[in-house]
């Protein structure tokens, strides 16, 4: 299969520039697979887990939305934040969610619960990408697709 180029920016700096075998990204309207030879797309992303399948390993990383642009031989993502599995505390990751269930429950206006809500989002988002990459490490050979 011919290498699928992918770059992941944010504001502050590249996350990511290799070539991989498949991305699947949290699009707005429901996860997207793509593969080398894909037709061009553009797309909005929403807060959720970014796989990236290369050499028979699966990457994780969390984003908090952002946009991405794919073209038969290259996606470049432009996340609003993005963050390696293995850079996420856990038990940060557990407070924010927290504080953001509690701004949803006692919001004052709508705008407060819509900005909650996103937060909300984007809190889980990074536990489930570092809940799922401590139970792979607790579970020897769940990093390889296939096993």
């Amino acid at each position: 299969m011919c290498p699928l180029r992918l770059e992941i920016v944010t504001a502050e700096r590249q996350i990511f520039a290799e070539d991989v075998d498949m991305v699947v990204a949290p699009g707005i309207e429901g996860e997207l697979g793509i593969l080398p030879h894909h037709a061009p797309l553009l797309t909005t992303l929403k807060p959720g887990e970014l796989r990236i399948k290369k050499s028979g390993e699966e990457i994780l990383l969390a984003v908090t939305g952002g946009f991405m642009e794919v073209l038969p031989d290259r996606v470049t993502i432009l996340a609003d934040a993005a963050e390696r599995a293995e850079e996420i505390d856990l038990a940060r990751a557990e407070a924010a969610r927290q504080r953001a269930q509690e701004r949803v429950a006692g919001h004052a206006t709508e705008l407060d619960r819509t900005r909650a809500m996103a937060a909300m989002a984007r809190a889980t988002a990074r536990l489930r990408v570092a809940q799922k990459l401590a139970s792979r490490r607790r579970a020897p050979g769940q990093g390889r697709l296939g096993e």
